[in-house]
């Protein structure tokens, strides 16, 4: 079974995240995150992974996410944050990563090394 990547072409952590896998041959899929964000389920895991704290897979940093959901954010519950991530790719942190019950956000080489 291999790893699903989400990713952004333009991002650079994304693309050092990528040739890490990439030299270590760990088999992964890569996906376009803003145009195929990951799913609820899979947000959920990576929710999981992250202790419950929704601000571990959210993109902060990103215009969209200062520019109107971090109020909305706020004021949601964890399903209504879920959703939102699952069909706006932008406010996902990136790289997302995940294969199973198993997700990572973010790109962390020591983080990395445990999980791979």
């Amino acid at each position: 079974m291999s790893w699903k990547l989400y990713g952004y072409a333009k991002c650079s952590t994304c693309g050092k995240a990528k040739k890490w896998l990439e030299a270590r041959g760990v088999d992964f899929e890569e996906i376009p995150i803003r145009e195929t964000p990951p799913s609820v389920a899979e947000l959920r895991v990576g929710l999981v992974a992250a202790a419950g704290n929704w601000r571990k897979i959210t993109n902060t940093s990103s215009q969209d996410y200062r520019d109107g959901w971090k109020a909305t954010f706020s004021q949601a519950s964890e399903a209504e944050i879920l959703e939102a991530l699952s069909t706006h790719g932008n406010l996902v942190k990136r790289p997302f990563v995940i294969q199973g019950k198993t997700a990572l956000s973010g790109f962390r080489p020591a983080e990395w090394e445990a999980v791979f």
